[in-house]
């Protein structure tokens, strides 16, 4: 039986490559300024400029429940399976509401096969998986097959990403006032990860500079450690700096990334001049507590 794959806009997988995929996605949203707008319907560079201007802190909001459900039961009509690969559980309801829609379409059919995997990150790490999932369905792989290959993608991708400042981390309520306070005090500049579907801090350091030669000096290490398979460069509102470090790691790996923005879902919670960096690789990365 053929395998649809379904994902969440925070993937952020290049629409081209997502239509010759056959991978549907469903819309988170944000808003600024008492304005709701799923991800596709906005301006990403116009939205991260008024949170510059206005200095308001925007929110942002999971698919409904009806949209998740109309996601699964389209292709589930249609006689197929489905593998959903969502943002992590950890970061947003996108899972729960997930499997609350399963629950009300699998009513409705009984019979039906439907996964929902928890990629645990976002952006292209939650993305890599996803693309491994349909590149399985697409070879005829069964329900089963795929979502196994999105889990197995989870230990064997990573997300090193460095705020330009920790104003919006705080504002959302990710750290506390005292560690923003001490951070701005001293020009701190976090390097950031995700693990086990959390954010954690990998290391600080003062300047942009040190930043992305840091970061650049993890990837390749682990591309030299654990073979290199794929990897992107993402941004908030910094094109010219990302394209210098997509310069600098291709300099260092013989392979440059592509330049990504990241949408408001996820950007709006780390702020405009976000620069950072996820790559897949050949081995498991042992970053997860299921790595262990």
């Amino acid at each position: 039986m053929p395998v649809r794959v379904v994902t969440d806009s925070t993937s952020y997988i290049p629409p081209a490559e997502a239509a010759d995929l056959g991978i549907r996605i469903v819309q988170l949203s944000a808003t600024l300024g008492g304005v709701t707008r799923a991800e596709d319907e906005i301006d990403a560079e116009a939205f991260y400029r008024a949170m510059r201007e206005t200095g308001e802190s925007p929110t942002s909001s999971q698919p409904t429940v009806a949209s998740m459900i109309e996601a699964f039961e389209s292709p589930v009509a249609a006689g197929n399976e489905v593998v959903a690969v969502l943002l992590s559980a950890k970061m947003s309801g996108t899972y729960e509401t997930a499997l609350m829609a399963r629950e009300q379409v699998l009513e409705r059919h009984p019979g039906a096969r439907i996964e929902v995997v928890d990629s645990l990150s976002n952006c292209m790490e939650e993305g890599f998986a996803v693309l491994e999932a349909a590149r399985v369905a697409m070879d005829g792989g069964t329900v089963e097959e795929a979502a196994a290959a999105a889990r197995e993608t989870t230990h064997k991708t990573r997300w090193l990403f460095a705020p330009s400042s920790l104003e919006y981390l705080h504002m959302g309520g990710r750290i506390g006032n005292a560690r923003a306070l001490l951070g701005a005090l001293l020009h701190v500049r976090p390097i950031l990860t995700v693990i086990d579907g959390v954010t954690s801090t990998v290391r600080s350091v003062r300047t942009q500079c040190r930043a992305m030669e840091t970061i650049a000096g993890m990837v390749a290490a682990d591309a030299a450690a654990h073979g290199l398979v794929g990897i992107v460069v993402h941004h908030i509102l910094d094109a010219g700096e990302a394209e210098a470090l997509a310069d600098l790691l291709g300099a260092r790996l013989g392979l440059r990334p592509r330049v990504q923005q990241i949408g408001p879902a996820i950007g709006l919670h780390v702020g405009p001049g976000t620069l950072g960096v996820v790559y897949e690789t050949r081995d498991h990365l042992h970053k997860n507590s299921a790595d262990v």
